[in-house]
């Protein structure tokens, strides 16, 4: 079973990718955690250290270049994997920030989307903007302003794909949302309703 998992940054993605195979593997179930980062962090604190802005085409050329490249290696290791595989964040993910930039789609990565295994689930951590940006200012490690949230939220609502995500409210404790995630992986909640919110 491959499960991935979206939402903007600060909805909690990580920390419940790597609490629902935890919690899989715990029951002695088969579990495989792959996290498919852009380097996003390490740009901006980068930018942030020489007191730049990074030019929109060149950040997300360089983004999108090593998002690529792992879900590619992610999807190659998930091939070897009988159990469940959580993959957190996909090609969606650059979709959305590419949109949020004011930047177009372009082909290649609809294109990969469809031709890659397909999800059994894209789970859309969906968080308020406020919260979220709460959580990134709290864990200190990168920096997001309230606004770039706001439009990558907006970004995955107006992305073609958005409606045949599985939606989970994600404004609640993280053991909340992983039960929440645990429920669709036990119960089936897959994508049978287009938008199902979780």
């Amino acid at each position: 079973m491959l499960i991935v998992l979206t939402g903007i940054d600060g909805s909690g993605k990580s920390t419940a990718a790597r609490a629902l195979v935890d919690a899989a593997q715990a029951d002695g179930e088969n579990a495989l955690l792959l996290s498919n980062h852009a380097g996003r962090r390490s740009m901006s604190v980068l930018a942030e250290r020489l007191a730049i802005r990074w030019p929109r085409r060149l950040a997300d050329a360089v983004e999108t270049t090593l998002r690529v490249a792992n879900v590619l290696v992610s999807h190659a290791r998930a091939s070897r994997v009988d159990g469940l595989v959580v993959m957190d964040r996909h090609l969606h993910c650059q979709l959305a920030l590419r949109a949020a930039k004011g930047l177009r789609r372009g082909r290649l990565l609809p294109w990969l989307i469809s031709s890659l295994p397909e999800p059994d689930a894209v789970v859309h951590l969906d968080v308020e903007p406020a919260l979220a940006h709460e959580r990134i200012m709290a864990r200190g490690t990168d920096s997001e302003t309230l606004s770039d949230l706001v439009d990558l939220r907006d970004a995955y609502r107006s992305m073609p794909e958005y409606p045949g995500f599985v939606q989970l409210e994600a404004d609640c404790p993280p053991a909340e949302v992983v039960a929440r995630l645990n429920r669709i992986v036990h119960h089936g909640i897959m994508c049978a309703e287009p938008a199902v919110a979780v």
